[in-house]
């Protein structure tokens, strides 16, 4: 404990002196010697310390976004060099470089926090010692082992003799039973917090080690806050719970507003942009324009969510804009198919191409089982070709009944345009 007390001995007296500050307005309000002012405190000193790590938990979002991004190349390399492991870690670390990722970003804010943590049990500790620390003087340490929260001194721990834990003014059973309700509410807010990043705010459409890992970590941190939390003083568990409840709401707040492409919480999120923009035919808030502009420029690279809602914005008669605003459409509805390639919907009816006639059916003058005087009947226009050739001449019939043009015939058919044409009379041979 003294090595941990000398490495975070810069640390304690700043967070000893923010715990007085805070102690001194609720002192005011509730008493001086209360577990609600001293609770109160230490739940004060959370929020501050979340506060500042603000920036830190945006880095966080955007690297885990950024690995899930890279998870289909991963899973190449993997399946490239599943027999060498060695040029599978370079091939990843290689990866990781030209993106500029970083797996350990994702931990920042549980390592910058953690010399907080360590600075806040050495003073509980210390008061629980008896022994000052930092700006908590004689007087204060005395209200401090005075305040007690449901009935376990702020200093007391689980695995606290019984003697010890009478001199703090407490019974070891209202200890126990504090701290062990605690522990499981710190345990179930780690696992709910997990959960939910995995169950709604992962893109499904990939399956990786990593998301296996992820997984293993939903329940590996709830047994190890379970296990180290009885050896943690009334005071810290409090700082803990706090935070933990503080990172779920947090994370809730993301997953609702701004969730990870190809998750369920984005499916969730463009039905209801979808039903806002079109009650209001228009996108409000940055937040709503970034979102409808990062989707318009993915393009063919649109999941299926988000083409759904590029469909459905079409059917409505509007339209996304680059910019991310939207505007009512007065062209015909497109829609796009499941590849991203565009296909006409909706009112507009789609376009049918003219079915190609076989041989037999020009020279029988028949499509689609039309009868034959229909084109018959048809008047000859000025751009369809004769039988006969513009200089013929009428004339008597030729001996053995051919015609005089038959010699002709031949160079007219191979200028006639497409399509149905005057039937042929049969050859005589």
């Amino acid at each position: 404990m003294d090595t941990i007390a000398s490495i975070f001995s810069f640390i304690t007296t700043p967070v000893s002196w923010v715990i007085v500050q805070f102690h001194s307005v609720y002192g005011a309000i509730f008493g001086p010697d209360t577990g609600w002012a001293w609770g109160l405190s230490i739940v004060s000193l959370v929020i501050l310390i979340r506060i500042c790590l603000i920036p830190l938990f945006v880095k966080q979002i955007k690297a885990t976004r950024a690995m899930q991004t890279l998870q289909p190349e991963m899973k190449k390399i993997q399946e490239r060099y599943k027999n060498d492991k060695q040029r599978q870690s370079e091939e990843m670390m290689k990866l990781y470089k030209e993106t500029g990722t970083n797996p350990l970003s994702s931990c920042l804010p549980i390592l910058a926090q953690s010399p907080f943590f360590f600075a806040l049990y050495h003073v509980l500790n210390s008061i629980a010692s008896n022994d000052t620390i930092g700006v908590i003087n004689d007087r204060l340490l005395e209200s401090a082992q005075k305040a007690h929260i449901f009935g376990a001194p702020l200093a007391a721990k689980f695995t606290d003799s019984d003697a010890k834990v009478q001199a703090l003014g407490s019974t070891i059973t209202d200890v126990r039973v504090v701290t062990a309700i605690m522990i499981v509410l710190m345990s179930f807010s780690q696992f709910y917090t997990q959960r939910q990043l995995m169950t709604k705010n992962v893109d499904t459409t990939v399956k990786t080690p990593f998301m296996q890992q992820q997984k293993m970590l939903m329940y590996v941190f709830p047994i190890m806050f379970a296990v180290f939390g009885i050896n943690f003083p009334v005071g810290v568990l409090v700082y803990w719970l706090t935070t933990n409840v503080w990172t779920m709401g947090q994370q809730m707040y993301v997953i609702h507003n701004n969730p990870t492409p190809g998750s369920k919480a984005q499916a969730s999120y463009l039905e209801r942009l979808h039903k806002r923009v079109t009650q209001h035919e228009k996108t409000r808030g940055r937040g709503e324009k970034a979102i409808v502009k990062a989707i318009v420029a993915k393009g063919r690279d649109r999941n299926d969510f988000e083409r759904k809602f590029i469909n459905g914005l079409s059917k409505a008669g509007l339209a996304a804009q680059a910019d991310g605003t939207v505007v009512k459409s007065e062209a015909s509805t497109v829609v796009e198919t499941e590849d991203g390639s565009p296909a006409t919907g909706g009112a507009a009816p789609k376009r049918q191409q003219p079915k190609r006639q076989s041989k037999s059916q020009r020279q029988s003058g028949t499509a689609h089982g039309a009868p034959k005087a229909a084109d018959e009947s048809a008047p000859k226009t000025s751009l369809s070709k004769s039988d006969e050739p513009e200089d013929a001449k009428p004339g008597p019939k030729p001996a053995g009944g051919k015609s005089a043009s038959g010699g002709t015939r031949s160079k007219a058919q191979s200028g006639q345009r497409k399509g149905p044409q005057r039937p042929k009379s049969p050859s005589k041979k």
